[in-house]
This record gives structure tokens, sequence and C-alpha cells, in this order.
């Protein structure tokens, strides 16, 4: 039965082929094979049938070894497209040169050439010049009769990997040569003492209102913008603050200035910030022009004014030297005009010229963070011209630009060199200050951040480590002192507890957490500078638990409500679904939030007791009187001053030395209990101590106590 199945489950095939088969019993049958007649030899007188079989049923079993063995699944590797190239478009990225240019045309150089002198703005056609401006090399290659392809500039393979390695940062570029230069708009900067007239003074220029919109009247960020002058040139403003807690803003202008407008109110003459920024600008060696602001009021004294500055060392054109010295008015725009033929006559006398092609180079001058519109910095541009699409490197931090606006918020499609452009397109926000270097493409900018990280990683490391020897040595000495001590023990030494905190916990020191955010990187530089010059943290901690820049966000409250924190904003809107339970104050003003943080810091202060003399009275003699059988000493005085109450405390003082500091057991005046004794009334007083024997001269003071709050004793310079 089961070779009839067998046999039926073969012939199900009708492709056969010709093998030998063993059959159940034993017996070898020939089957056919293709083209053969369909018989079959019978060995042993066995009975002949027809077997059918198939290569898919009579396929090889797998050993127990094949078995055991993992899978392996084989695929077709794919084809490469490297180098494939679609006939008619032309690879292109930026900054390419113009040699590369011929090269992925596959045309002469000559040919290249001829096609750019038919470009506007093609003007540089040597080999190694490169190309900046995308739609120029497009116009290029449309000219040619091709279309462009945008790619990222192509690796060079030919440098080892150990070597690019070893070089992932970025620096300026060298000078370039004088051929390539051209004029470009002089950066001014307006600097001077808070309150002396800086911003109503570009008002006036500009023909803008922004003083009167400024939180107190003081300006308290850099601002950064554009004025075209009536003689047609224009001039890059920088308007800086001038509070005593803006230092740091002040040094970033006076290093990023070609002129330097020291603008000092006539009436107040130089002041602590005027020394300040005369300083800043003798060491930074920038040129200065003097605006004597506030001739019209009625106090002015300009010669006195001058004098001062003479005495700093600046010598005026009057008095043989060479700084100009302009009187204006900025409200009433008396002399706008002799301010700023100035400003272009020295400009012109230094000859500002800088490279307008290439990758660009720039400072910034402010950064923030807009709710709507992310991270944004205000920069300046130093060298190139910068557009969107390109990739910029600044500090920690990086950017592909997608917007760039002037002043006003209006958009920009380019931005030459000495121009302010506010940057849209900050991966992290870059630190006010901070060089901005232009890089080929985004894996090279995350290179050099890599490369920035792992040197900041070991110069933070490296300026620890001597605190990290000596706390290693004060551990190993105390481990060496224990383990001596174990040692000469023995087995009757103590059993140690549980490991002491290396952190030692100050809860009897009061402590003040707060969390600030600002509108600008510099406010918050500003502010942390202030909390540097806090050195009162014995009577009362200040732990700053966070900064940032940007408005206050969720993630702040939550902050706030663990470590039990202040939310400081500065010029930002406080949030309108805050809890009840966090505490967030806002103010424009730096003099404001420093004075609510000192009342802050004084209401955590504990209370001090304050004595207050009511009364004094001399001792004249000492008596004794009898208490039941005991005697008692008794002190004859006289009261020379105030009162004496007998609720009061009392001090007896002989030839200054405190002999006894209590409450009275008695005071009589003759034979009478009173409670209280007036000027020139003589009277008796007995202590509570009966071992105090008052002799005559000594001074009893009568004295009360009171608690008084106190208020901390920080002073932040302003």
């Amino acid at each position: 039965m089961f070779f009839r199945s067998f046999v039926r489950t073969l012939a199900r095939s009708h492709y056969c082929s010709m093998r030998y088969c063993r059959s159940s019993i034993g017996q070898h049958l020939a089957i056919r094979a293709p083209g053969s007649p369909v018989t079959t030899v019978i060995k042993n007188n066995a009975t002949r049938r027809n077997i059918y079989t198939c290569d898919v049923l009579c396929k090889r079993r797998k050993t127990g070894e094949e078995k055991k063995s993992d899978r392996i699944i084989e695929y077709s590797p794919k084809k490469k497209k490297h180098g494939a190239k679609l006939e008619g478009i032309v690879d292109v990225w930026r900054h390419i040169s113009v040699q590369e240019l011929a090269n992925s045309m596959q045309r002469s150089l000559e040919d290249v050439q001829e096609i750019m002198l038919y470009v506007k703005g093609a003007d540089n056609i040597e080999p190694n010049a490169r190309l900046d401006d995308l739609k120029i090399i497009q116009e290029i290659v449309n000219k040619s009769g091709a279309k462009t392809r945008i790619v990222s500039a192509p690796e060079d393979d030919s440098v080892d990997s150990d070597e690019l390695g070893k070089h992932h940062d970025i620096t300026p570029r060298p000078p370039a040569p004088p051929e390539l230069l051209k004029p470009r708009p002089p950066v001014v900067t307006v600097m001077g003492h808070v309150d002396h007239g800086k911003t109503t003074l570009l008002d006036s220029l500009r023909g803008a209102a922004v003083a009167a919109g400024e939180a107190g009247g003081i300006t308290q960020h850099i601002g950064a913008f554009t004025v075209k002058l009536d003689n047609g040139e224009q001039v890059t403003f920088l308007d800086t603050p001038g509070h005593a807690a803006f230092s740091a803003m002040r040094a970033r202008g006076a290093h990023v200035t070609d002129i330097i407008v020291l603008v000092i109110a006539a009436e107040d003459g130089v002041m602590a910030q005027t020394r300040e920024v005369i300083q800043l600008a003798l060491n930074e060696k920038v040129p200065i022009i003097v605006a004597i602001n506030k001739i019209d009021k009625p106090e002015a004294n300009i010669e006195k004014t001058k004098r001062d500055l003479m005495q700093m060392g600046l010598v005026l054109e009057d008095q043989g030297g060479d700084i100009q010295a302009i009187p204006i008015s900025a409200l009433k725009g008396t002399n706008l005009e002799l301010l700023t033929e100035a400003v272009s006559t020295q400009a012109t006398i230094m000859g500002l010229k800088a490279e307008p092609t290439g990758l660009i180079e720039g400072v910034v001058v402010e950064s923030k963070t807009d709710p709507n519109r992310g991270k944004l910095s205000t920069a300046i541009v130093t060298r190139g011209t910068l557009r969107k699409g390109a990739v910029l490197v600044s500090g920690l931090a990086h950017a592909k630009v997608r917007g760039l606006f002037d002043h006003n918020g209006k958009p920009m499609t380019q931005a030459p060199p000495g121009t302010p452009v506010e940057i849209l397109g900050w991966r992290e926000l870059p630190l006010a200050g901070d060089i901005i270097l232009e890089v080929e493409s985004e894996k090279k900018a995350h290179s050099v951040l890599r490369w920035r990280e792992h040197e900041a990683k070991h110069h933070k490391a490296e300026e620890a480590i001597d605190e990290i020897r000596k706390k290693e040595e004060e551990h190993l000495t105390k481990y060496r002192a224990e383990r001596d001590a174990r040692r000469l023990a023995g087995k009757f030494r103590m059993r140690y507890g549980p490991r002491e905190k290396e952190i030692v916990d100050h809860d009897n020191v009061p402590r003040v957490s707060i969390i600030v955010k600002g509108d600008v990187h510099g406010s918050v530089e500003a502010l942390l500078d202030v909390f540097d010059t806090y050195t009162s943290n014995e009577r009362c901690q200040l732990d700053v638990v966070h900064y940032g820049v940007g408005n206050v966000t969720e993630g702040d409250i939550e902050l706030a409500k663990t470590f039990n924190a202040i939310i400081y904003g500065f010029s930002v809107p406080a949030p309108t679904n805050a809890p009840k339970s966090v505490a967030i104050r806002c103010y424009d003003v730096i003099y404001r939030l420093i004075d609510d943080l000192k009342k802050e810091l004084s209401s955590k202060l504990p209370p001090v007791e304050v004595e207050e003399v009511v009364g004094e009275a001399n001792v004249l003699q000492q008596f004794f009187i009898n208490e039941g059988r005991k005697e008692v000493p008794v002190a004859g005085c006289r009261c020379v001053k105030g009162l004496l109450k007998k609720a009061h405390k009392f001090r007896l003082l002989r030839n200054d030395e405190v002999l006894y500091e209590g409450h009275l057991e008695s005071m009589r005046h003759l034979k009478n209990e009173v409670d209280s004794i007036k000027k020139d009334v003589e009277c008796g007083l007995r202590f509570k101590d009966p071992k105090i024997l008052p002799q005559p001269g000594d001074t009893i003071i009568c004295y009360t106590t009171r608690l008084e709050e106190q208020e901390t004793d920080w002073d932040p310079g302003f």
C-alpha cells in the first residue's frame, strides 16, 4: 500500500526525468529519461510499473550541520550611481571657482571666461576667482546652453583622513589683495554717560523716536542701524547703553567700531562712564569725535567740558590737537550737519575698504530669542557679502541663513561689508561679541563645532586640574590618617558608620534662588555681571539656578517650583497662565530689578537685636539692708540722664568694664517701691544677683532692646 501511494504522489508531475530510485522493497528501478519509452526494467522478477518524478520532489535533503547553521540571505549588489551625470545638466555649488566651473561644464577655461564677459556681475574671470552668487553661476551655465543642479561642494579625497581629524577648526581668511578691496560704510558707535542724549542724537539723525519708547528713558541694548546722510553717504551707527551695568556692551561696541562719537552733556561735563569710554577708545586706538550736547540749556558750560577733556588726555583742535569737538543740541537739531560732516571727513581720511567677495566674516552685536521667529542675532558684516542659504559658525553655534532683515524688519537680499543685519536661522543662540565665519557646508560646520566643543572641555579640565589635585591631596591625607588609626587600634578598632556627605548643606544660612530670563544676550550678561558683585553669601546665599534668553517658559516655571526660586524677567512679558505659587517679576529697567532683589535678600536676613539707652545713673553710695537673715547690697544712685524704668534692663559699668547685665530686684525712692525714676532724682537700686557689689563712681545704664529688620550690605555699584 505504501508503495502504491508513493507512486501515485510521484506521478502527479508531467515533467519527469530519468533517475535511479529504490522502492520500499529494496528493488532498483530504471526510470525513463526524456525521449525514452515509458518502460521499467524490473530485477528479480518484480512487477513492471510506470513511476513519474520531478526535480522539486527529488531535491537533496539538508544535513544536520546545515540545519543548525544560520541562514544567509545573499542580495545582488545595487548598481552604483557614483559619477552618473545627466546629459545637459551641470553640477554647481556656492563659492565655486572659475576653473571648477569649467571642469563641471566640460568646457575649456577660455570658453567659460568668454561667456562671463557677457554676464553682469561676473567681473573677476581669473581661474582661481570664487563665484559667490548662485544666480550669476546659473546665468553663466544657461548662456552655454545647459541647465544647473545645485549640489554640495565635493570633498577632496586626496587628503588623508588622519589629516582631516587634526584640522577641524576654521580661522578668518588672510588679508585680501588691495585690488579686491572696495569702499564700505563706516561703523560709528555713539557712546557716553547715561542720560547725556545719545539716543536722542541718533533719533535726530535718522528721523525716528526711539528714546521716547525706552524704559526709564535709558538705553539697555545695543542698537545697530544704517543712516543715510544728507550728502548721500551711508553710515552704520551703534547705540550703546551708558548705564554702569552695561560695561561689557560698551566694550563690544568699541571693539567693532571705526569711529567713536563721544556724547557729553555740557551741563554735567565728564562723568564716570565718560572716563570709561575714553579709556576704551585709547586701548582700541579708535579715533574720537566729541559731541558736546545740550548746549541749549542755560546751565551749559562748554569751556568747562573742554577743560575736563583736556585733563583726561584728549587735546581738541582749538587747543592744538587733532580731536574734533562740535557743540550740538540733539533735541533741537543744532549743528547736526557739522557733526555728520566731521564723521564723513574722518571716514574719508581713514579710507575704509573691505573685500565684498568670498566667505563672509562678521561680528555678533546682539542675540535674542523671538517667540514667533526663533533665535535671531544682530551682526555687522566685516568681509564678504551675506546671502540666504549661507552656513555660518559663531563660537559653539551654527546657522543656515533662512532670512536677512534690516533694523526696520524689512527683508534683505544681501548684506555687503559694513552693513548691520538681523540673521534668522540659528540652531543655537550665538554669544554677543563672537566672530561669525562662513563655511562651505553644514557637514563642515558640524565638524568645526565638534572640534570646538572638545577644545572647550579640554580647556575647562585644564583650568580645574589644580583644584582637582588639591582635593585629591586632602582626600589622601584624610584616608591615610584614618587607615593608620585603624591599624593602631587593631581588633579593638571602632566600627565606622555611614560615610559622611562630601557636600555640606548650609541649612542655617538663608538662601534666595533666582531664575533670570532676558530679551537679549547682552542684558542677561549684564545682570550676571552685577550678580557677581554680591559677596555676602555667608549671611544670605544668592543662587542663580538658571538663566537664558527669551520669554518665561513652562520649563522655567517647573524649575522654579522645584528650587523654590523667583523668576526675574528683564524686558520680557510675564506669562498669563502662570500659577500663583511661583513668583514671576518682570522689569524693564535694570536698577529696579536689582532693588527688588536687594529687598528679597534683606527679607531673608534674621532680625537683629538693637539696644536703645533709656537713662543713666551714677552710684553715690553703697549700703546694705536686711532681707530676712541676709544682708543684701543696695546702690544709692542719682539719675543724671533720661529715665530709669524698673521693667527695663540695667548694666553696671566700672572703668568701662561690664560687671552686670540684667533686671532689678527692687527700685525704691525713699522707702517707697516705684516703677520709674526721673532725672536728678535719687533712688536705691537692688540687683537680682546679690553677689554684685556696686561702688561709688560706678555707672548704671538703663536700656531696652528691640528687634530690627536687617538690610543687605550689597553695593552693585549704581
